[in-house]
């Protein structure tokens, strides 16, 4: 087929990838505009942005879809289909009904959960047992049209949102080509989606890495793997952010924020966690044992909490 992809951060790159080892023809990719990054706040190209000029694909980096000519130019390319994945901008009507068959979306969900802008985050916050890839239909709204195809994945005790974005990365790269094959040979029966089970995954702010020890012992733990790797999660004390990268909730009483033992046990609204793994700021992760060698947390330290009391 004759394809434009619009995509951005690293999870859409094997999606594009797949596609070009299937033999469609990229005829154009879209992008966000680079922007800066990393410590030297270089304006850097996107994941996607970077892959596809490294295969002598163009590629276009509109602001947005306001003007006629920015359409114009999109329907010009007379794409038999546009697939998306992540790629951070609103669609027009007019954009979405210029390709033949409209414009697909590769949705790391299991639609109609978790629509919106951090799905992987906030399923595990949610205590999840599974997610999974949607691909559906694109229209006017946010992630509500037909749904095309669903292919689940577990959530485990240990799951991170890491490896789950690298799972779904791969597992929509899959199941978006066997949906082209579907469309292609007329063995695609579009689901209209319910509004019931519906729920909105908010963007994750840095903010919610600071714990909140008002939770229970399960929430805070949910939280520490659901923001693995960003923004990660941390108690402040003493002027300095202490990262905890991960805990395991084990029994333990008192006040919300009370380290309860020398191995650093937390007592939660609920329960109590034990760091496994924490780091100091300009320092390397290591494990809780090593970093309380050189980092005294008296017993009966009382750790704050957002002053909100939690999200």
């Amino acid at each position: 087929m004759r394809l434009v992809f619009m995509g951005t951060p690293e999870i859409a790159v094997p999606a594009l990838s797949a596609l070009i080892e299937d033999g469609h023809e990229i005829t154009c990719v879209y992008s966000q505009p680079p922007r800066p990054s990393g410590r030297g706040h270089r304006v850097t190209p996107s994941p996607v942005h970077q892959f596809s000029e490294e295969r002598g694909i163009p590629v276009l980096t509109p602001e947005n879809f306001k003007s006629p000519e920015a359409v114009s130019t999109f329907a010009d390319f007379k794409a038999d289909l546009a697939v998306v994945m992540a790629y951070g901008l609103i669609l027009p009507k007019a954009v979405l009904q210029a390709p033949r068959l409209g414009c697909i979306n590769i949705h790391v969900s299991l639609l109609p959960r978790w629509r919106g802008a951090a799905p992987i985050q906030r399923a595990i916050m949610a205590g999840d047992d599974e997610t999974g890839v949607t691909i559906m239909q694109m229209d006017e709204g946010l992630d509500t049209g037909p749904i095309l195809r669903q292919d689940r994945v577990s959530i485990g005790s240990e799951t991170t949102a890491e490896s789950l974005h690298d799972e779904l990365a791969q597992v929509g790269a899959k199941a978006v080509c066997s949906a082209l094959a579907d469309l292609q040979s007329g063995k695609i029966n579009p689901v209209t989606q319910s509004e019931e089970g519906m729920t909105y995954a908010a963007k994750i702010t840095r903010d919610e890495g600071l714990l909140d020890w008002h939770l229970t012992a399960i929430d805070v733990e949910r939280r520490m793997r659901a923001l693995n790797p960003w923004p990660g999660t941390w108690f402040e004390r003493d002027g300095e952010r202490i990262r905890i990268l991960s805990a395991e909730v084990v029994d333990g009483n008192g006040a919300a924020g009370t380290v309860l033992d020398q191995s650093a046990v937390i007592a939660c609204g609920a329960g109590a966690i034990r760091p496994l793994v924490m780091q100091r700021p300009g320092k390397s992760a290591t494990d809780a044992e090593a970093f309380l060698r050189g980092y005294d947390l008296p017993v009966g330290t009382v750790l704050e909490s957002p002053q909100t009391g939690g999200q």
